[in-house]
């Protein structure tokens, strides 16, 4: 009922449940103009402006709107400079007229709170509720009522003459909810039988809404129900014509289903239809975020909020809220306890952000929608209004476990319609402010982390090596943080993208507290919408680069290999990449070097497999690496060997590698490349790679006796092993197995390394290919050398020599009669030994070769300290000792040093032993534990003969230890070296 309150103004008679609001309260409508009673006098509510400020703060239903917000909503993107100021006028006129209880301040913004019967918008939501109860039920005639009555609250359209966007959305939103409101019910007219009363109505609403296709549904089912089927069949043929007009599209289906049942004068049409809606069947929603891998401390809360989730099966729903500043990391704590209890609700996790922060906080009906849809229901079955969707969404959950994770919400209200309520189920909620007011939640305060777990979170990012040098800087970074995670994340997170910094220059940075806030911004750097969004804003050229660096598995990439992957001159490579860097896609640790974060460089991937086109320029790109790397260490092997015949019977490269003054830069080059050039062999195997990754790692293989690549050199090796025996490529498997010969070898591994050498030589022979032919022999004699077969490994050798001869390799040929001036020490022919290593190192002279021949005066080395001659021997294995240090072959110089120590212990100088064999210890060798036992025991006789015997024993028992495990002969000497000290 309607009162009349002077010439053209409207009196809403607003109820709730049938009672009326008392009439000294205030009353709002927004379901037409927007204006504000008491009783039945209209109060000011000042200019369009300022109705439409009062409108936004009304439709929150008394959550609080930020400045921000309401800026927004009044002005969109372009607010006036005094936008600030005006929102604080309008509000305060407005409460002078409202009162200081209906419009507070708070939080730094505003909320207007108001019953719910004092709003038209909710006494219509209200109705809304109640009408769709009453259709549940069958009552349909209560139904439309109750929705004729909900109709007749609108007052021309809503928020009228409003300005700004938020009011020009909200009016397309409440009209569109009028229509389906009216659609439904005219959909109940008709299932009441009122088809003949409906035509009238619905022709008028098509002229109307000409587009609206279910309008013209009920319309065709109106009429032909009336019996006026060729009407009906004209309104389909009417319909059709204006979308293909209009729109190019043909009508939907349930439009031309309908057509055709009309056609077949379907009976089943003539009457509404009582069956329910099937039901939709449960799915398994499983929405977590993923947790973050360096997760530190909070144990007290995992544990705390983990046994609260897990509540038994029937007991009551288990909500808690978590509560702290923004980025003090409750996100990240909620999602990780969230995983943990994944276990305990088996039909599914769902998890939303409310975007409580930020400028427009997620709607819960919108929220609600969603849910929905996880949980297996269909659109159309999603009713409008909060309330019906709550309500469906708890009998939905109904017998269910389920953890709703309700992240970054805005306030209780906000997510009361979003918990669960029946028992098995769990919410987790994360807020910046506290629940209080949210009934049963039990309410954690999530503070900053302790100093302990702050730098623990830190060291995880930098690296524990950058932080542990500068422990107290670390401590002032994380401090100045605020052991808040979120900057300290940041923080770490510069300082480990930027290597040429200090921690201590990051905490001079961040002393300056007006600037501290511009040091920890480094943008959302772990969204893919991020980088989505700097991907799409590149040039070709640039978005180019993008993907194909992508594809390179190394840590990083230098400015030389990005231009050759790139197929790019460097100047121009370094445009593009510094352009990168400029973008935030790229990170430039040091002058010449690049690396993507992990993250980026997996999108990266996915976008060159997704956009690189032909997709072969993906293996091309990769190729042309593969190619940079073999040229340039063929030529730091070239450099280091001049005249090794390897580099002739390398595979030929299409793109040029880099080169080198001297062998100090190629060195350099060599071990700063190792891990992107060994990660490059690792992804080359492919039957067109295949080859040239193996020849990469003969081409590197002073990374294998280097000691601290080793590993990652023998993980690459054993790779091209099995896929070119995959493959049946019988050159380079026997390539390969050759590379592995020396791994072992280096490592004290024998057996293995003799079975690898055997299968090359089979390998080679097959393949007619020089290089194992030549190398395997002489690598099965070093073999027997340490194994002790002297007159075997004397056969292998020869024949290396001759192969090596055969192919005009006077390098190998000079390491091989090195090898056999070893075993002819071993055999007693030490004049004959001394002679050979000899012509060994006269090869190594005429040839230039620094590193073979320390090798050469190694070999001449240990035959002159069996012939007795000391001095010359130490001569040699000193210079030997230089020229590997000055090589960077920290192995070759451990064995060394124990063969000083060997030649001292001989010249009766045990302490000069001692110290060699120390040296040797903590340099390792070639040889592994072998070789470790074998200077345990020179060391143990240097201690006894220094007087020092527990010790010496030490050294024995611990040697003989290492003999036994491995079954090395020399386990009989040693425990000979035991037998008199224990009997003193």
């Amino acid at each position: 009922m309607d009162r009349d309150n002077g010439p053209g103004v409207r009196v809403p008679e607003q109820r709730t449940h049938g009672e009326r609001a008392a009439g000294t309260e205030l009353r709002f409508t927004v379901l037409g103009p927007v204006r504000v009673w008491r009783g039945s006098e209209a109060l000011p509510s000042g200019s369009p402006q300022q109705r439409a400020l009062l409108a936004a703060l009304l439709s929150r239903h008394g959550r609080t709107a930020t400045a921000a917000e309401l800026i927004d909503a009044l002005w969109g993107d372009e607010p006036p400079s005094q936008a600030l100021a005006t929102v604080r006028t309008y509000a305060s006129r407005l409460r002078k007229t409202l009162g200081q209880d209906i419009l507070v301040s708070e939080a730094g913004g505003y909320a207007v709170r108001i019953p719910r019967e004092a709003l038209d918008l909710t006494l219509a939501q209200d109705l809304a509720v109640e009408a769709e109860k009453a259709r549940g039920s069958g009552d349909r005639r209560q139904a439309r009522a109750l929705i004729n009555k909900l109709l007749g609250l609108w007052d021309g359209e809503a928020l009228a003459s409003l300005p700004g966007p938020y009011a020009e959305n909200q009016r397309t939103s409440l009209e569109e909810w009028r229509l389906q409101l009216t659609e439904t019910r005219l959909d109940l007219d008709l299932e009441l039988g009122c088809h003949a009363e409906a035509v009238s109505e619905l022709t008028a609403l098509t002229a109307a809404q000409p587009l609206r296709e279910r309008l013209r549904e009920l319309l065709m089912v109106a009429l032909y129900r009336s019996g006026r089927q060729a009407e009906a069949l004209a309104v389909y043929a009417d319909t059709r014509r204006l979308l293909a007009e209009e729109l190019g599209v043909d009508p939907r289906p349930e439009l031309s289903q309908l057509q055709q049942r009309i056609l077949r004068a379907d009976e089943e049409l003539t009457r509404p239809s009582d069956e329910p809606a099937p039901a939709a069947a449960p799915v398994r929603p499983a929405q977590l975020p993923a947790t973050v891998p360096d997760f530190t401390g909070r144990a007290t809360f995992v544990r705390e909020l983990g046994d609260r989730l897990v509540t038994p099966e029937g007991a009551v729903m288990a909500v808690s809220a978590l509560a702290g500043i923004g980025g003090v990391g409750k996100t990240t704590l909620a999602v990780h306890i969230a995983h943990r209890a994944r276990p305990h609700f088996p039909d599914g996790q769902l998890y939303v952000d409310l975007q409580g922060a930020g400028a427009t906080a997620a709607e819960p009906e919108t929220v609600l929608g969603a849910f929905l849809r996880a949980l297996g229901t269909a659109d159309s079955a999603i009713p409008d209004s909060l309330d019906e969707r709550a309500a469906l969404y708890r009998s939905t959950l109904d017998g269910r476990r389920i953890l709703v994770l309700l992240d970054n919400a805005h306030d209780a209200a906000q997510i009361r319609p979003l918990l669960p309520g029946t028992e098995g189920c769990a919410a987790l909620v994360t807020s910046r402010v506290r629940m209080v007011d949210l009934a049963g939640a039990h309410l954690v305060d999530l503070d900053v982390m302790s100093p302990e777990e702050a730098l623990q979170l830190f060291t995880r990012i930098v690296g524990d090596e950058r932080v542990r040098s500068e422990r107290e800087a670390a401590l002032d970074v994380v401090a100045a943080c605020g052991f808040l995670p979120l900057a300290i994340r940041i923080a770490a997170s510069r300082l480990a993208a930027r290597r040429t910094w200090t921690v201590s220059v990051l905490a001079a940075k961040l002393a300056d507290e007006r600037r501290r806030l511009d040091e920890l911004q480094a943008g959302d750097l772990a969204v893919k919408a991020t980088f989505e969004l700097g991907y799409g804003q590149l040039e070709p050229a640039q978005a180019r680069a993008f993907r194909l660096l992508g594809l390179a598995d190394g840590p990083d990439i230098s400015l030389a290999a990005a231009a050759a992957l790139l197929n790019l001159a460097p100047h121009t490579a370094e445009d593009l990449l510094e352009s990168l860097v400029d973008t935030s896609l790229l990170e430039s640790a040091a002058p010449g070097r690049y690396r993507y974060h992990d993250l980026v460089r997996l999108y990266a991937r996915a976008c060159a497999e997704r956009d690189e086109q032909p997709p072969v320029e993906r293996e091309l790109a990769l190729s042309r690496l593969l190619d940079f790397y073999l040229a340039t260490a063929a030529g730091v092997y070239a450099l280091e060997r001049p005249g090794d015949r390897l580099v002739a019977h390398l595979e030929p490269t299409r793109h040029p590698g880099l080169t080198f003054e001297d062998r100090h830069s190629a060195l350099d080059w060599l071990y700063s490349e190792a891990h992107c050039l060994l990660a490059c062999v690792q992804q080359s195997t492919g039957r067109n790679m295949l080859r040239r990754a193996v020849d990469l790692l003969w081409a590197a293989k002073d990374l294998a006796e280097s000691g601290a690549n080793s590993k990652s050199y023998e993980s690459a090796a054993l790779t091209t092993r099995d896929a070119a025996r995959t493959y049946g490529d019988a050159r380079a498997e026997g390539r390969a197995r050759t590379t592995i010969t020396n791994v072992h070898i280096v490592a004290g591994r024998f057996d293995e390394a003799e079975a690898e050498a055997e299968r090359a030589m089979q390998l080679a022979r097959s393949a007619d290919d020089p290089v194992p032919n030549c190398w395997a022999p002489n690598d099965r004699g070093v073999i027997a050398i340490y194994q002790g077969r002297h007159e075997e490994g004397e056969q292998h050798l020869l024949q290396a020599i001759e192969n090596f001869r055969a192919d005009s390799n006077f390098v190998g040929q000079a390491s091989a009669l090195c090898n056999l001036s070893r075993i002819h020490v071993s055999l007693g022919r030490v004049s004959s030994a001394i002679e050979l290593a000899q012509q060994g190192i006269d090869i190594y002279d005429r040839m230039g070769l620094s590193l073979r021949l320390a090798n050469g005066r190694y070999a001449l080395g240990i035959a002159l300290t069996r012939a007795g001659r000391l001095p010359e021997a130490l001569k040699q294995l000193t210079e030997a000792l230089a020229l590997f240090h000055d090589n960077r072959q920290p192995l070759w110089e451990g064995v060394t040093h124990f063969r000083l120590a060997e030649a001292h212990l001989a010249a009766h100088r045990p302490t000069l032993a001692a110290a060699h064999a120390e040296q040797a210890i903590a340099l390792r060798g070639i040889g592994g534990e072998w070789r470790r036992g074998t200077v345990l025991t020179v060391l143990g006789k240097a201690l006894d003969s220094i007087g020092q015997p527990d010790r010496a024993r030490a050294c024995w028992h611990e040697a003989l230890a290492i003999y036994e495990q491995l079954g090395a002969p020399e386990a009989e000497e040693t425990r000979l070296l035991l037998t008199p000290v224990a009997a003193a």
